[in-house]
């Protein structure tokens, strides 16, 4: 395992040292989990991303309009309050 001298400032640092407090883990054990969800929220994003680049909205629209017409099923209805907000 690898050594990164990290310098954070004292706000921060006392705001971890509490949450290591209540979660009774060390300030280390905590930065790590936090990088960790971090990194792993980056990399969801980027496969989205990167999924989302491969689209190609015309064909999907092609699709979506040779399907028939259909109204939404009964529980994908919008309520009714819903629908006035809407079209003001």
């Amino acid at each position: 395992m690898s050594q990164y001298p990290l310098r954070v400032p004292d706000y921060l640092l006392d705001q971890a040292r509490e949450a290591a407090k209540e979660e009774n883990v060390s300030i280390n054990q905590l930065f790590l989990a936090f990088i960790s969800d971090g990194m792993g929220q980056r990399r969801a994003l980027r496969s989205l991303q990167e999924r989302a680049a491969r689209g190609d909205p015309a064909r999907a629209l092609a699709l979506l309009g040779s399907l028939p017409d259909h109204g939404p099923e009964p529980d994908d209805r919008m309520p009714e309050a819903l629908q006035s907000e809407k079209r003001r």
